[in-house]
C-alpha cells in the first residue's frame, strides 16, 4: 500500500487511542429495528394518532447507518446517517449520552458506520430526527469521503472505485436497484410461460456458440485446455435433445476483445430455447418481454435515454437487412447475389472499410453496421440474414441462401439476436466445415467444429427457437445510462493502483480501445466484449 497520508494517520491515531479506552473502534453485530425509510414511516403513522402531536416521540429506534456529515455546537451535535433506503437526521446531546459516550461522538467523522438508538421527533423546522441515546461504533473509517459529499465526480475513478461511487452517487445506486429488478422480472416472465431456468458449464472443451475470439485458461488435475464460455447456446440445446422443452439461463459469458461504451469482456445475456417453437416464437416473446418492462417504467411507454425519448409501444417495425442497407446507400438494386467488386464499390462510395477476406454478405454486414445501425433508435427487428455469416441457424424454406434470423436493435445497439435452430445434422457438420475453412483463411473468431454436438443431434433435436438478449444493453436503455461500465458494478479496466483514495489519484481517463465489429452467435454483438 502506498504511503498513509496526514488524514489517514490522524484516523489510525484516533482508532488506537479508543482501543487503549477500551473502546472497540470496528464492532460486531447490531440488531436494527428500521431503517431510515420504515423508521419515517413508522414515526408518521404514529403521529397521526397521537393525541398531540406538539413534542411527540416516537421509539425505541435502533438504526444502523454511515455517518455522512455531522456539525458540533458546544454539548450538542447535528447529523445524517445514511443506509440502503435514504438519510435521516440525528441529534447527540452530551447531556443524554454521558461524557464518555459524548467524547466519542467528538471522534467521528463522515464514513463512520454507527449503530443509534433513541427515539424519533420532529425539529422546529419539521425535520423527522433520530435523539440519540446511545451510540455504538461498527465501523470506523480511516479513508476520507470525497470532498464534501458531492459525490465522486471523476469517471474513470468511479469505474476503479465502484464502491465510493455508491456510497457518494444515489444515482448510481438506483441503476443498479433497478438492474436487479430488471433481472428479476426477466425470471418471472419466463417462469410465467413454462421455461426452467438452468445452468450450464462456463468452461467449455470448445469455444462455441458464437463467433468470438475466447480466454483461456488450464485446467492442471486433466491436465487440459478450455475456454471460459462466449455463450451457452450448444449446451442450451443439448437439453432439447435430452427432452427439456423450454429453457433459459441468464448468464455471464466472456469474449477476449475489444472495450467500448458497448462492450465489456465479461457481461451478462440469457438466452432461450423452445421446442417446436421458431422465429416468430421468438420474436414475439422478445416484444413481450420488453414492452412488458418499459410499461413497468412509463405508462405511455415512451423512455428518455440520453436526451432522446425510446418508444417501446407495439407493433415494433420489421425490415430485412438488404432493405435497410438500399435505404441507407439509396441503392433499390442491391441483393447479396451481386458479386464481391459490385458490393466492393458500393462500400468505397460510402467510405466503408473492408477486408480482403470479406465475402459480399459480410460486405453488406459491414455496411449495415456502419451507415444503419446508429440510425436504428426505437425498437426494429432486422430479419433476413444470409447463411454465410449464420452457421447455427436454419434456412429459410423458400430461399436456402438465407436463414431464419432476426436482431433486434434499440438506440442504435444490438439487443437481441433470435434464429430457427439449425436440427439438421448432417447440415450442421457442413456448416461447422466452412466455418474451418474460414478459421484456416485468417478468421479466428469462425466457429470450431463441435463433434459431440453433432453427435448429439443425431439423436433428433425437436425444430425450435432460439433467442439472446443482453442483459447489460437492456438495462442501458431503461435506466437512461451511456456506458455499458455505467451498469455491471465491476468492469474490466485497464491495471491500476487502487489503493490511494480518490483525492490522490490521477484525474485523467485512460483511452478505451473500440471492439472489433459484430460477432454472429445468439447474442451477435450485443453483450460481447
Amino acid at each position: 500500500m502506498d504511503e498513509l497520508n496526514q488524514v489517514q494517520k490522524q484516523r489510525l491515531q484516533v482508532i488506537e487511542d479508543m482501543r487503549l479506552e477500551g473502546i472497540e473502534p470496528y464492532g460486531r453485530r447490531f440488531d436494527r429495528t428500521y431503517t431510515t425509510e420504515t423508521a419515517r414511516q413508522a414515526f408518521i403513522e404514529a403521529e397521526k394518532a397521537a393525541p398531540s402531536p406538539e413534542h411527540f416521540e416516537f421509539g425505541p429506534v435502533k438504526l444502523p447507518g454511515r455517518l455522512v456529515a455531522k456539525r458540533e455546537q458546544g454539548k450538542t451535535a447535528f447529523g445524517h446517517i445514511e443506509d440502503m433506503n435514504g438519510r435521516m437526521q440525528i441529534y447527540l446531546r452530551q447531556d443524554v449520552l454521558g461524557e464518555k459516550a459524548f467524547a466519542i461522538v467528538k471522534r467521528l467523522y463522515a464514513g463512520d458506520i454507527l449503530g443509534l438508538e433513541g427515539g424519533l421527533f420532529r425539529t422546529r423546522t419539521g425535520e423527522i430526527t433520530l435523539r440519540v441515546k446511545d451510540v455504538v461504533v461498527l465501523s470506523k473509517s480511516i479513508n476520507p469521503m470525497p470532498e464534501k459529499w458531492h459525490g465522486l465526480t471523476d469517471v474513470e475513478m468511479r469505474y476503479r472505485q465502484r464502491y465510493v461511487d455508491l456510497l457518494t452517487n444515489p444515482d448510481v445506486r438506483s441503476t443498479f436497484i433497478k438492474r436487479s429488478r430488471v433481472i428479476r422480472q426477466v425470471r418471472e416472465f419466463m417462469n410465467e410461460r413454462n421455461f426452467l431456468e438452468v445452468e450450464t458449464p462456463m468452461m467449455h472443451p470448445i469455444a462455441g456458440g458464437a463467433a468470438a475470439r475466447p480466454f483461456t485458461t488450464h485446467h492442471n488435475a486433466l491436465d487440459m485446455d478450455l475456454f471460459l464460455r462466449i455463450a451457452p447456446e450448444l449446451y442450451l440445446k443439448r437439453l432439447l435433445v435430452g427432452g427439456f422443452e423450454r429453457v433459459y439461463e441468464i448468464n455471464r459469458s466472456f469474449r477476449n476483445e475489444g472495450i467500448s461504451i458497448k462492450h465489456n469482456p465479461e457481461f451478462t445475456m440469457m438466452e432461450v430455447y423452445q421446442a417446436y417453437g421458431d422465429i416468430h416464437s421468438m420474436l414475439e416473446l422478445t416484444e413481450s418481454l420488453i414492452t412488458g418492462l418499459a410499461a413497468g417504467l412509463s405508462s405511455d411507454m415512451k423512455i428518455p435515454y440520453q436526451g432522446r425519448v425510446i418508444d417501446f409501444s407495439s407493433p415494433w417495425k420489421r425490415i430485412s437487412m438488404i432493405d435497410a442497407v438500399r435505404e441507407a446507400v439509396k441503392r433499390p438494386d442491391l441483393s447479396f447475389q451481386m458479386s464481391r467488386e459490385e458490393m466492393s464499390a458500393v462500400a468505397k462510395e460510402h467510405h466503408v472499410a473492408i477486408a480482403p477476406k470479406d465475402t459480399t454478405a459480410g460486405i453488406v454486414v459491414k455496411i449495415f453496421e456502419e451507415k444503419v445501425e446508429e440510425t436504428l433508435q426505437n425498437p426494429t427487428f432486422i430479419i433476413d440474414y444470409p447463411k454465410e455469416i449464420s452457421p447455427l441457424a436454419k434456412a429459410k424454406h423458400d430461399d436456402p441462401t438465407m436463414v431464419d434470423r432476426f436482431e433486434l436493435f434499440i438506440a442504435g445497439r444490438e439487443t437481441a439476436n433470435a434464429f430457427s435452430e439449425l436440427n439438421d445434422p448432417e447440415e450442421q457438420r457442413m456448416r461447422f466445415e466452412d466455418q474451418m475453412n474460414q478459421r484456416q483463411g485468417g478468421d479466428d473468431e469462425a466457429h470450431q467444429m463441435d463433434e459431440d454436438y453433432v453427435n448429439a443431434l443425431r439423436y433428433g433435436m425437436p425444430p425450435a427457437g432460439g433467442l439472446g438478449i443482453g442483459i447489460d444493453r437492456l438495462v442501458m436503455v431503461l435506466s437512461d445510462s451511456a456506458s455499458i461500465r455505467d451498469v455491471i458494478l465491476f468492469p474490466t479496466l485497464r491495471k491500476r493502483d487502487i489503493n490511494a483514495v480518490p483525492e490522490q489519484q490521477e484525474h485523467a481517463a485512460a483511452p478505451i480501445p473500440t471492439s472489433p465489429g459484430t460477432s454472429e452467435g445468439k447474442i451477435g454483438s450485443a453483450t460481447d466484449a
